[in-house]
C-alpha cells in the first residue's frame, strides 16, 4: 500500500508492503505542485468535463502527476521486487483525495501510451482500518454471490435500461429494484440478503455537506451518505455505483477525510465499491459492466472463487477496453473518471 501524508509542514510518500516500510523521496516543492494540480483540475472542470479546457487540463495533471508520485513509486516498487500487475492501494490525503493517481500517465517512451493502471491493480482505501475491515474473511466466500440490482434513470440516462439488461445477463441470481420498489429502506432492506449490489440513478454530490450526498431515487426520495454508514451490512462484499459522482470531492469537501458515497459504502461493510470522480457519461454504462462482469462470473465457471476479490482486476481490464472505443470519440475523463476501493 502507498500512504501519501500531504501537510504543508511535511510531506511524504511511505510504501507499505510485506517488508518494512520504505520512504519514498519527494521532490521540495511537493506540497506546492501538489495544491497547483489540484487547482488546475477543479478550476478546468467549470467549464464542463466535455470541454477542451478540461481535457487539456486532465491530462497535463495525469502527466505532472506522473513525473511527481508515479515515476517515484513505480521505482520504489521494482527496487523492493513488486511485480507487474500486483494490487496497489492508495491512501491520499488533503490534495491527493481530489487526485486520479490510478491514471497518473502517459509513461514516458511507452508506444503504445501506457498509463500506470496498465502496469499494476490500482485500488484506493480511505483509511488504513478500512482497508483492513475490508480484507477480512467472508461467510461463504465461495458462494457464487446473488446480486442486487437498484434501478431509477430518468429521460436524461438514455442507455440505463441497456445497462439494466446487462446486469440481469449476469451468471448469477439478479434481484431487480425498479420504480416505486426502490425506496431508501427497501433498498437498505434488500441489501441485508445480497452481497453484491449494482446501482443505475442519480449520484449527488452535495459540496461542504458531505453526509448530504445523496441517491435519486423514486418520487424525490433520497438515499443520503449518512443512511449508508448507519447501516450495518454484514453479509455486503461489493458495490458497484453506476451513477454520477460517487466519489467526488470538491473544493468545499473534507478531502482530508475522504469521505463520499463510496467510501460510506466501504465503512458500512462492503469489502469493494466501485465509483466515480465526476459525472459518468451515460452511453458509457452498458459497456463497462457487460466487460466488467464477463471477467468477475466468466461463462462456465462453477463455485470456489471469491468473488468479490476480483473486482479491482475487472474494473481495470474494463477500463482498459473502454479506454480503446476510439470510434467513439473516447476522451480521457470518460475512462479514468471510474474508481475501485477496498480489497
Amino acid at each position: 500500500m502507498t500512504l501519501i501524508n500531504h501537510s504543508i509542514w511535511h510531506s511524504d510518500i511511505i510504501l507499505l508492503c510485506d517488508s518494512p516500510p520504505s520512504l519514498v523521496p519527494t521532490v521540495n516543492d511537493f506540497y506546492d505542485r501538489a495544491n497547483k494540480l489540484r487547482d488546475q483540475l477543479l478550476g478546468a472542470r467549470k467549464k464542463g468535463l466535455d470541454s477542451v479546457e478540461y481535457e487539456d487540463a486532465l491530462r497535463s495533471v495525469l502527466k505532472e502527476l506522473y513525473e511527481l508520485v508515479g515515476r517515484p513509486v513505480i521505482q520504489r516498487l521494482n527496487e523492493v521486487h513488486i511485480p507487474a500487475q500486483s494490487r496497489v492501494w492508495w491512501c491520499p490525503t488533503s490534495a491527493f483525495c481530489l487526485l486520479p493517481l490510478h491514471a497518473m500517465g502517459p509513461i514516458p517512451s511507452d508506444c503504445p501510451p501506457r498509463y500506470f493502471l496498465d502496469l499494476y491493480i490500482p485500488l484506493y482505501t480511505p483509511t488504513l482500518s478500512a482497508l483492513i475491515g475490508s480484507n477480512k474473511l467472508a461467510s461463504q466466500r465461495s458462494v457464487k454471490p446473488s446480486l442486487l440490482l437498484v434501478l431509477q434513470p430518468d429521460a436524461s440516462m438514455e442507455a440505463a435500461l441497456d445497462e439494466m439488461h446487462v446486469v440481469q445477463s449476469v451468471k448469477t441470481e439478479v434481484k431487480t429494484l425498479i420504480s416505486a420498489r426502490a425506496t431508501p429502506t427497501a433498498v437498505l432492506e434488500h441489501l441485508q440478503n445480497h452481497r453484491f449490489v449494482h446501482i443505475i440513478c442519480h449520484g449527488i454530490l452535495e459540496p461542504g455537506k458531505p453526509f448530504d450526498s445523496l441517491f435519486k431515487l423514486y418520487g424525490g426520495n433520497q438515499l443520503t451518505l449518512l443512511d449508508i454508514i448507519r447501516s450495518r451490512l454484514p453479509n455486503a462484499e461489493f458495490a458497484f455505483l453506476a451513477a454520477c459522482h460517487t466519489a467526488d470531492l470538491t473544493d468545499r469537501s473534507l478531502s482530508d477525510k475522504l469521505l463520499h458515497l463510496t467510501a460510506a459504502m466501504q465503512y458500512c461493510g462492503f469489502r469493494s465499491v466501485v465509483g466515480t470522480m465526476w459525472a459518468m457519461a451515460d452511453k458509457d454504462g452498458p459497456h463497462l459492466a457487460q466487460d466488467f462482469y464477463k471477467s468477475v462470473f466468466p461463462p462456465g465457471e462453477g463455485q470456489g472463487a471469491c468473488y468479490y476479490e476480483r473486482t479491482a482486476e475487472a474494473l481495470r481490464d474494463a477500463m482498459i477496453k473502454l479506454r480503446g472505443r476510439t470510434g467513439e470519440g473516447m476522451s480521457l475523463e470518460r475512462w479514468v473518471n471510474f474508481v475501485h476501493y477496498g480489497a
